[in-house]
């Protein structure tokens, strides 16, 4: 990276790089945390973030995942007022500095988009109104039923209600946005 910024004339022998906490190439002394004041760009400009988002109507599950190409779950969202669970959305937003979020969309098995769909479409716009962030649908059949499949029978119950499940089926949503967008290397052939 560092030859490509120099053969850019973006960085000049005996400068600092540029980097995570430093994106102008000031001097260690002259950079100061956070001081962009756009919460997205200020600290890793060119960084994507990605969370994923297994809308339902109880719990909304969330993961995380960027260019490493690998999805990860987080706690879900599980407050039982509507309204706190999307304040609890907003404040993952912002603290892990999200720049794409990934929207399971619950089609039916013949392709078409029954209620559930309509309802993950409209909160999409909602979320791209409000936080100005590219929304991205993901075909979500089956992710909650291979989620689940993880956990055994005598324990469903009572681990729906945290929303592991939840969020593991987020995982599933945005690994599969993950691997689409930066396809694994294929297997070399014997």
């Amino acid at each position: 990276m560092l030859r490509a910024l120099l053969e850019l004339g973006a960085l000049r022998p005996g400068s600092p790089e540029p980097g995570y906490n430093n994106p102008a190439g000031k001097a260690a002394h002259e950079v100061r945390p956070y001081e962009n004041s756009d919460w997205r760009d200020a600290r890793a400009p060119n960084l994507m973030r990605c969370l994923g988002i297994d809308l339902g109507t109880r719990r909304i599950g969330l993961s995380y995942g960027d260019e490493l190409g690998v999805a990860t779950p987080l706690p879900a969202l599980t407050q039982a007022d509507a309204a706190a669970r999307e304040a609890g959305l907003a404040g993952v937003i912002r603290e892990r500095r999200i720049t794409d979020l990934v929207l399971g969309l619950p089609l039916n098995m013949d392709d078409t988009a029954g209620p559930k769909a309509k309802e993950a479409e409209a909160f999409a716009v909602k979320l791209r109104t409000r936080f100005g962030l590219p929304v991205h649908l993901v075909d979500e059949r089956l992710t909650s039923h291979e989620a689940e499949a993880t956990i055994p029978k005598a324990r469903r119950r009572e681990v729906r209600a945290s929303g592991i499940i939840d969020s593991r089926a987020a995982t599933l949503i945005l690994q599969d946005y993950l691997n689409e967008k930066f396809p694994p290397p294929a297997a070399d052939q014997p």
